[in-house]
């Protein structure tokens, strides 16, 4: 009886504390960028001509939330707008490593915390993807309200929980912000909310066969998601997602990716009505944008941006 009452206490305060984490990961803020000696934030790239970047910051609000946006000039005039969308766990500070390789081929970089990471409220909570694509869409309205007619095409890069972010928020819109959007780039994307949480724990040594399921179930609860949001085919699908798709998908997937399978990624571009695929191999999760990768995955992204300037 008291080993039972025991397993059933453990499976409690576990499946709780998967929840909570689930909504609220951890922060990675300035403080987190400067302990590992990294840029936190844009002046603090690589300087152009021997001087110091510049950039600013401002907000767009979502679901009552006040977002923070930096917003900085890149170094080719003609070149495209890019809007960057962060990982679960990660922030716009992730973004500046994706930036310092774009700064050369594009004119305007823009970099947003989704809500309950990096600096947004401390009230707000991650909603797993289920709602981020709306806040996502009125960050490009506010971009490309912006931009002169004939102006630079606007491309969407996302990574992880924010390459399926990018992907819903452009699949089925409408709007006529969505017509400036030129193209998305998936980074390491997957299908269901329930495969990266999984193989998160499974990297910690973790358990998950009975606590995550009833932890995503109780998330699905909180964040108003419908009762077969995170099922294959389901709202959250992000290959479903992509069917819905007019610009063109580039997915960007390592081969060896222990959180996000590399069939997910497979799975999503070929869904895509003008989906494109570039796979790095012993490439995992954290690595596409180091050594020899980085060459690879900048030629590949410029010749999606030099086929949508020729369209």
């Amino acid at each position: 009886m008291l080993f039972t009452i025991g397993y059933a206490v453990g499976v409690v305060l576990l499946t709780l504390w998967t929840l909570h984490r689930l909504l609220h990961p951890p922060r990675r803020t300035y403080a987190s960028a400067l302990a590992q000696g990294r840029p936190g934030q844009p002046d603090q790239l690589a300087a152009r001509n021997g001087q110091r970047r510049t950039f600013e910051s401002w907000t767009i609000t979502s679901h009552g939330h006040s977002l923070p946006v930096w917003d900085f000039p890149g170094d080719a005039p003609a070149g495209p707008v890019f809007i960057l969308t962060h990982g679960w766990g990660d922030s716009r500070i992730g973004a500046l490593t994706r930036a310092q390789a774009l700064l050369p081929h594009s004119s305007r970089i823009i970099a947003w915390d989704m809500p309950g990471h990096g600096d947004a409220p401390d009230d707000s909570a991650c909603a797993l993807g289920a709602h981020e694509h709306e806040a996502l869409r009125t960050l490009i309205e506010r971009v490309t309200s912006s931009q002169a007619p004939g102006s630079a095409p606007v491309f969407l890069l996302g990574w992880s929980l924010g390459a399926g972010v990018s992907i819903a928020a452009m699949s089925g819109w409408a709007e006529p912000a969505a017509a400036l959007v030129r193209g998305i780039i998936a980074e390491a994307p997957y299908r269901l909310p329930q495969t990266p949480a999984r193989n998160m724990l499974k990297s910690f040594g973790l358990p998950f066969a009975v606590n995550l399921p009833i932890a995503l179930a109780l998330a699905r609860w909180r964040i108003g998601a419908p009762p077969l949001w995170g099922m294959a085919g389901g709202t959250f699908d992000r290959a479903a997602l992509a069917r819905g798709l007019v610009c063109p998908l580039l997915v960007i997937h390592g081969e060896d990716d222990a959180i996000s399978p590399v069939e997910d990624g497979r799975d999503i571009a070929a869904a895509a009505p003008r989906g494109g695929l570039l796979t790095l191999p012993g490439v995992g999760h954290y690595s596409i944008w180091t050594g020899e990768c980085v060459g690879k995955v900048v030629g590949r992204v410029g010749g999606l941006v030099e086929t949508q300037a020729q369209s």
